[in-house]
């Protein structure tokens, strides 16, 4: 039987929870520390929105819920209201592990060896879960879709190895970034992908065809006798999509551990043409966003230009991370030609259409653009 990973949890909590992972204990911090790893090839989530409740952390393949308590756990109404919470998730057919603050931040060998022993003693009847757990959490169109990821760019800002390499090659811990996103994909049932070339084209066709895609169907995008940008990419590469299907994209110097289940479900629920990932990194130009996450316009810090699509007040400043869902219809509307950013189009479709963004600080995400970003990217990514 197919459960459902969020039980019919409402917007409001979504939001609630997006908010919850920017103000993790010092306890949560550290045990998702230690999560975010996938312990034993297990993906956990944090802050995760479940019926009525938001979950520390969830392991839907396993049905498992962790929760780290504070001390105002120790009130005895509280204590009340978390004895009806576990029987009501047990009920539902969750498990729970309990922790307290103290335990994880002095005793933090003894949680992990009890959530190890947990996960081996469950994951042997686990596989008919994890294959409910992606198709749950997938919309119509959306397991199974095509993928996209760009690969076309010069890689100016990555010399000296772009001066005889594509930057999609270039190795992170043994594997190259294409590698990488192309199994980055795959978790999500995603294996139909596009892959655009154009810089060392034939290096990029050759490690394709040498590893067998990594496992994937790959698509080869052929741009040699052009510079479109990321834009003109996905509208050159427009026959190679199936017409009706939504599909995503992400960039080749790009990796993050982002879920993209959780972004298709916020795709499903807020129903527009384009939702793409934000964060609140730091970065030298931002995406503007009114109250409801609807993209309205984009600012250039260094310089105070702005260019605003949708005049509203009080707009938040978002960074944009790169990893997008499309409506197949997106290029019903598209109205550029040639060379254009992928930016650009956001900004004239926001004028007459939703675009909107996904908030996901708190996942793993690295630029890979430039050579001393390889340090960085190899010791969250191994």
């Amino acid at each position: 039987m197919k459960r459902n990973m969020h039980a019919g949890a409402g917007k409001f909590l979504f939001q609630r929870a997006r908010e919850l992972r920017n103000q993790c204990t010092h306890a949560e911090e550290i045990l998702w520390g230690y999560l975010r790893t996938r312990p034993l090839g297990i993906k956990f989530r944090r802050q995760h929105p479940y019926s009525v409740y938001i979950l520390d952390f969830y392991c839907h393949a396993l049905r498992l819920a962790i929760e780290v308590d504070g001390s105002i756990h120790l009130k005895e109404d509280v204590k009340a209201h978390d004895v009806i919470r576990q029987k009501l998730l047990e009920a539902d057919g969750l498990q729970v592990l309990r922790f307290t603050n103290n335990e994880v931040e002095k005793h933090l060998e003894s949680v992990i060896s009890k959530i190890e022993d947990f996960i081996t003693m469950n994951i042997n009847t686990s596989n008919q879960s994890l294959s409910e757990s992606v198709a749950e959490a997938t919309p119509s169109g959306g397991g199974g879709a095509r993928g996209m990821v760009f690969c076309a760019g010069l890689g100016t800002r990555f010399k000296p190895w772009t001066d005889s390499h594509p930057k999609a090659l270039a190795p992170v811990n043994g594997k190259p970034l294409l590698q990488r996103n192309i199994e980055y994909l795959q978790q999500y049932g995603i294996k139909d992908v596009i892959v655009n070339v154009h810089h060392f084209a034939d290096q990029i066709e050759d490690a394709v065809n040498k590893n067998s895609g990594w496992g994937s169907n790959i698509i080869i995008s052929d741009e040699r006798d052009y510079v479109l940008e990321t834009g003109g990419g996905l509208l050159h590469a427009k026959q190679l999509f199936k017409p009706g299907e939504r599909f995503i994209t992400c960039n080749a110097d790009i990796l993050t551990d982002l879920d993209i289940n959780e972004l298709r479900r916020f795709h499903e629920q807020e129903k527009p043409l384009i939702s793409f990932a934000v964060s609140n990194r730091k970065t030298s130009r931002n995406l503007l966003f009114d109250e409801d996450n609807r993209l309205c316009g984009w600012r250039n810090n260094a310089t105070g230009e702005e260019r605003i699509s949708v005049p509203r007040d009080n707009l938040v400043a978002k960074a944009y991370d790169c990893v997008v869902i499309f409506e197949y219809e997106v290029f019903d509307h598209i109205q550029f030609t040639g060379k254009f950013s992928l930016i650009d189009l956001y900004l004239d479709l926001a004028k007459t259409h939703k675009i909107v963004g996904f908030e996901h600080s708190g996942d793993r995400w690295v630029d890979v653009g430039k050579p001393e970003s390889l340090a960085v990217a190899e010791a969250m990514f191994f």
